[in-house]
């Protein structure tokens, strides 16, 4: 068993669930959310304030700010706290409230956000109100994962070769697309190895990340209401968008069998296995698709029944939703 020093030094790479049983495709699931961080998030995080300390933008004294849906915004606290940094996550309503309770438990603060954009979205507020501290204080340091390229080296020389090396024969990846760091990572190094794998975004109905029509979402993770800039669609072969009510669908499936995964994983579980049923129906390619994410973050949201019925209705009906059980003496 491995003994360390830092929280970042643990986390498991080589760890993938066998979907077929679940499913019915041929998918294999890459497991990102063992460690404790719990999301694929964490490599991005270590790699960019890696990179903040040796350009010399990071100093004693200085504080990490980084607008976040919850994944990287647990991350960054868990680093800030391990490195001796105060860390501030902008936010906003869609945060899960247990993301905010992580992270408020880590030592961070936690600013909410509740001005919606002109497109339905807070991500461009958010953003607006970390450049205004920044430009007002000089303590603050943003790290910009949106447009920050070690967002995506993370996964350029971490997860990408722990793929290679597991499935050398590797024909289909799906990557969820949120900063889309994960996805352009993973994309850049098979491009350039000029392997022949098939790249498939997984994105959120309701994203404009290519080029879709802002909607409502209610799902923190996948998809934004701005375009990221580290976006480059030369380096993807297709693109997938999954309605949020698939995303729980999915989600609940995966759960009955044992896996209780979070909302992003749902969303790229039931892009890839949509995907795999209209191209390749009734054969076996060696396809792999990256979760980014455990459940227990969502346990107030897409698994709670009430919630699911409020914002989904009938939805609900037909999903295994437990009530509220309340026993005599």
């Amino acid at each position: 068993m491995p003994i360390i020093c830092s929280p970042q030094d643990f986390n498991v790479e080589d760890l993938y669930v066998d979907l077929r049983p679940v499913l019915g495709h041929p998918l294999f699931l890459k497991c990102e959310g063992f460690n404790f961080a719990g999301s694929v998030k964490l490599k991005a995080a270590g790699e960019m304030v890696a990179a903040a300390e040796r350009d010399g933008l990071l100093t004693p004294g200085s504080v990490i700010v980084e607008s976040s849906s919850g994944n990287l915004g647990i991350a960054l606290s868990i680093i800030a706290a391990s490195r001796g940094y105060r860390f501030l996550c902008v936010t906003d309503p869609r945060c899960n409230p247990a993301s905010m309770r992580v992270m408020r438990a880590l030592g961070a603060e936690v600013r909410v956000v509740s001005r919606q954009d002109a497109n339905g979205g807070y991500l461009e507020s958010r953003i607006r109100y970390v450049r205004d501290l920044c430009a007002a204080d000089g303590r603050y340091v943003w790290l910009n994962q949106y447009a920050n390229r070690n967002n995506w080296m993370a996964h350029y020389r971490g997860t990408a070769p722990a793929i290679d090396r597991q499935f050398p024969d590797l024909e289909v990846l799906f990557v969820g697309a949120g900063t889309t760091g994960t996805l352009m990572g993973c994309a850049r190094y098979f491009r350039e190895l000029r392997r022949p794998v098939t790249i498939v975004a997984v994105d959120a109905v309701g994203s404009v990340t290519f080029g879709g029509v802002p909607e409502r979402r209610l799902v923190p993770g996948l998809g934004t209401s701005a375009r990221p800039a580290l976006v480059d669609e030369s380096y993807i072969d297709d693109v997938v968008h999954v309605p949020e009510a698939d995303t729980i669908r999915t989600v609940h499936r995966l759960a009955a069998k044992g896996f209780l995964f979070g909302g992003s994983t749902g969303t790229v579980v039931s892009g890839a296995a949509r995907w795999l049923a209209a191209k390749y129906p009734g054969e076996q390619p060696v396809a792999v698709a990256i979760a980014p994410d455990l459940g227990e973050r969502y346990l107030d949201s897409i698994y709670e029944e009430h919630w699911v019925r409020e914002h989904f209705g009938d939805l609900a009906d037909g999903l295994a939703l437990p009530g509220a059980d309340i026993l005599g003496d």
